[in-house]
């Protein structure tokens, strides 16, 4: 019976010391998914900006004949 409770102690350190460490790599992952989507923004702002230019500077571009 004791060698039972040593097992299952055992066990539940386990799991707390698991979940400890996957709730740290969460956070991680959670601060590195919110950096990731701010550059996506930035970037998509710098296409579409690049966008207008362009378009822009197609207007006045005389046409060909």
């Amino acid at each position: 019976m004791e060698n039972e409770l040593n097992a299952l102690e055992a066990k539940l350190t386990q799991l707390i010391q698991m979940s400890g460490k996957l709730r740290s790599e969460n956070h991680q992952l959670r601060q590195e998914l919110a950096h990731a989507l701010s550059g996506n923004r930035q970037y998509s702002d710098k296409i579409e900006g690049a966008k207008a230019r362009l378009n822009k500077l197609l207007i006045t571009l005389p046409e060909d004949q």
